[in-house]
This record gives structure tokens, sequence and C-alpha cells, in this order.
């Protein structure tokens, strides 16, 4: 039992990369239903793998290393490809711009290899985590598939916007812009009140206005994260 306690969380980490696997091929294929459907699915197992193995009490290095190379596909190569497929379709006779799209690849890779050595990110991040960018991207096919709202619809399908975000993205990942986690080390609403206010405010735009939420909850956390950092360098 022992020997398999400790190959647990490594197990649920591998799951994340198979549906990022899946994912990559639904991606490729333009089915971006299920390539959103497996990169959630995969997020969901890169949480849990974290908590079996604070819950088990058998961290490591090889699942440090293990969980950034899941990533890598689920958070990584496919919000790549799908920003690819988008603006290939936006290009207008363009055909090389459709390969700045992997820059989010190449910044998801960067940031993941500085995550693995950067000791300040245990309990925080700094820079956009690789799944709240994968969640933003995968969002965007969807959005333009199932909104009515035409502005939104315009914004989607025009290469300047996408580049734009692609570029923005690509930065945000990698800058040194502190980011507040939510593992909650205790439950108090004082101690935790962004948290809070994050998860309500989330909870709210998914219930209104659905897939349009997900990259105004991005945004959200970026914006309420700013907020925080000032508001603790003011009281200091």
């Amino acid at each position: 039992m022992p020997f398999m306690k400790k190959h647990i969380p490594n197990l649920i980490t591998l799951g994340n990369l198979y549906c990022g696997t899946i994912a990559t091929i639904f991606a490729v294929q333009e089915n971006f239903k299920l390539a959103a459907l497996f990169v959630v699915l995969g997020i969901v197992f890169d949480f849990f793998d974290g908590f079996a193995a604070r819950l088990l009490n058998v961290s490591g290095e090889l699942g440090k290393q293990l969980d950034s190379l899941a990533d890598m596909v689920t958070s990584g190569v496919v919000p790549g490809i799908i920003m690819y497929h988008l603006l290939d379709n936006a290009s207008f006779g363009i055909p090389a711009l459709k390969y700045f799209g992997l820059l989010l690849t190449l910044g998801a890779c960067y940031r993941l290899a500085k995550f693995n050595i950067d000791t300040r990110q245990s309990d925080s991040f700094i820079g956009l985590p690789t799944p709240a960018m994968s969640l933003f991207i995968i969002s965007l096919p969807l959005i333009q598939e199932y909104t009515t709202i035409e502005f939104v619809q315009y914004l989607i399908s025009n290469h300047y916007f996408l580049l734009v975000i692609t570029l923005l993205l690509t930065y945000l990942m990698n800058a040194e812009l502190p980011l507040f986690s939510l593992k909650f080390k205790n439950y108090n609403f004082k101690n935790n009140v962004v948290k809070y206010l994050f998860l309500i405010a989330s909870l709210t735009l998914l219930l209104s206005v659905k897939y349009i939420a997900i990259p105004l909850v991005i945004l959200l956390y970026v914006v309420l994260s700013m907020i925080h950092n000032y508001g603790k360098k003011t009281t200091i």
C-alpha cells in the first residue's frame, strides 16, 4: 500500500496529460467543444493531483516536474493550436499570421519552467497561471459560436484583437505580477475576503452570461490581484 500511495498523485497528473493529449487531437481537428471539454477535465485533474499529494503527504520533485509537463500539453499546446485556427480563420489572406498564435505555447513553456525553480510561488503565483490562460483561449471559439452579441462575434473574428490577446496573455504569464492563489489555509472571511469576493463574482458571471464570463473572470482575477497587492503595499 505505501508503494501505491506515493504514486496516486502522479497517476492523477497523468490523467491531466491524457486529457490534454485528447484535447490536442480535437483542437487540430477544429472540434473546439470537445477540445474545451477535455482541457477542463485536465485542469480538474491538475487541481486534484496537488490536493492528493498534500493529503497523502507524498509531495516530491518527480510530481512537480510531471505536473508541469502535463500542464504544457493541456494548458500550453492546446491553446496555441486553438489560437492558430482562430487567426487562420480571421487572417484574410495573410497566411503567416496564424503562426503567431503559437506564441501562447512558447509563453506557457517558459512560464512553467520558471515556476519549477521559483520558490516564491508556493502559496501564490507570479504571473498568470497557464490554466487560466488556457481557459481564456478555449472560451473564445465557444463564445463566437453561441453568443448573439454581434460586437463580440466581430471582436473574436478580428485578427488585430486576436493578436493583442495573444501578446497580452503571453506577457502576463511571464510578468512579475503577484496573483493570489485559491488555496485556503483557513476559511475565515476576513483573511480570505479577496478570494471569497472573486468566487462570488465569478459564479454570478457564469450564471448570467455563461461562456462570455470566462475571459471576464480571468480579467477580474488579474484586476483583483492588482488591487489586493496595492492594498498590502499601502498598509505596510
